[in-house]
């Protein structure tokens, strides 16, 4: 059986009050703190930087899941490791030497991965494997949140699981298996069928009214899921 892991996003969450909504999902029964970064640079939008996680890394013991949407990538990184995050994940098109890229942020205490966008191929992944611990698909084109589910990317999370549970097989060593964008209630089951086993949700989750109904629903549609 894999785990399965949801990890709301706080790009959606109302950041007069962070600390506490940060709080909420997780008494709700969330896993991970989900942090998309964007520069106005290598996406078109501006978003949070290391002070914010900084600030929310002594309130909550759950891991802080950093998506940089950045170019370049490496010093970001050691400044978000620095201030507190646990995992870091950076699209492989923003680095100008992927393998080095891993490398700064494992030495810096933290879990690796890479983001895959809707047409970035998953070759990437190839003689780095060795240094992953999470792959990342965008199922939406990165820079702002609420966008539709692109239904393609089941294909790709089908492809990538067939490698990550090869090369595990080969191993002993987990690869996580994130999905972010347009995750729902609805479509989260047929998702987790495809492969993924971490669920980034935001709006789905921060514009509802009640967190924990909300992840609820969304574990017994994953209970539904065998594998």
């Amino acid at each position: 059986m894999r785990n399965f892991r949801i990890a709301p996003s706080i790009l959606s969450a109302n950041f007069a009050k962070l600390g506490e909504e940060v709080t909420a999902v997780i008494d709700a029964g969330a896993d991970i703190i989900h942090f998309d970064v964007m520069d106005n640079h290598y996406v078109p939008n501006l978003t949070i930087g290391p002070m914010v996680c900084e600030a929310i890394r002594p309130i909550t013991r759950a891991p802080i899941d950093v998506h940089l949407m950045v170019k370049p990538v490496d010093t970001l990184a050691t400044m978000f490791a620095k201030a507190g995050a646990d995992i870091i994940t950076f699209h492989p098109e923003a680095s100008e030497h992927v393998d080095r890229t891993l490398g700064v942020i494992k030495e810096a205490g933290c879990k690796a991965g890479l983001v895959f966008n809707p047409a970035t191929p998953l070759h990437y992944m190839d003689y780095i494997m060795d240094k992953l611990d999470m792959v990342l698909l965008m199922s939406v084109n990165p820079g702002f949140g609420g966008q539709k589910f692109i239904s393609g990317t089941l294909d790709k999370l089908r492809e990538a699981r067939r490698r990550i549970d090869e090369y595990t097989a080969r191993t002993g060593r987990e690869i996580w298996l994130e999905i972010d964008g347009g995750v729902k209630v609805d479509n989260i089951a047929e998702i987790a069928r495809a492969g993924a086993d971490t669920f980034v949700a935001g709006s789905a989750i921060y514009n509802t009214p009640d967190y924990k109904a909300t992840i609820n629903a969304m574990r017994t549609e994953l209970a539904r899921v065998a594998g």
